[in-house]
């Protein structure tokens, strides 16, 4: 069983890596698809069916989609100029000092939690109780993270519709 989890911290990791490490941002966003597909393999590992079915639902399919939308959809017009270059070393510092400091605090974090095996079980969860959980008591945070996504993937839509003015053809 460790193997397969293994495997898996390896797709999942190098996807993730090889997602930053592209200039180009359609790839970095189909990259980021495959990194969040090893996350959905990582709860079919643990035996989170449901979690597993909503990581592709949702990521994999709801929001790669609006991001591959966004980044479509706001690319710069041809002779915009590029972006210019990532600065030097200095901004691969600060992304490294961040990430540490992540990475300290989700182990700060695991540490002082209490693990023993003597703890209770779980409560059995099934689909249909977590079903009715979502929709009932947080049906609202669910319609929240909707309306979210839908006024990003329309901003990203106004942000690269053509002007209009006085000097453009009209259509109408």
């Amino acid at each position: 069983m460790i193997p397969v989890l293994a495997a898996i911290a390896v797709l999942l990791l190098g996807a993730a890596a090889v997602a930053m490490a592209r200039r180009n941002l359609i790839h970095s966003a189909l990259w980021l698809v495959l990194a969040w597909g090893g996350v959905a393999a990582f709860y079919l590992w643990a035996g989170a069916e449901f979690l597993a079915f909503a990581q592709v639902l949702v990521y994999v399919g709801a929001v790669s989609m609006v991001v591959l939308f966004a980044v479509l959809l706001t690319r710069p017009r041809p002779g915009a100029g590029e972006a210019p270059a990532a600065a030097g070393p200095g901004r691969a510092i600060a992304g490294l000092a961040v990430g540490a400091l992540v990475a300290a605090v989700i182990a700060r974090a695991v540490l002082a939690t209490p693990f023993s095996p003597a703890a209770e079980a779980a409560p059995a969860l099934t689909t249909r109780r977590l079903g009715v959980e979502l929709m009932g008591a947080h049906a609202g945070a669910l319609l929240v993270a909707g309306v979210i996504l839908t006024v990003a993937l329309l901003g990203a839509v106004v942000l690269a519709a053509p002007e209009s003015g006085p000097g453009r053809d009209d259509p109408a």
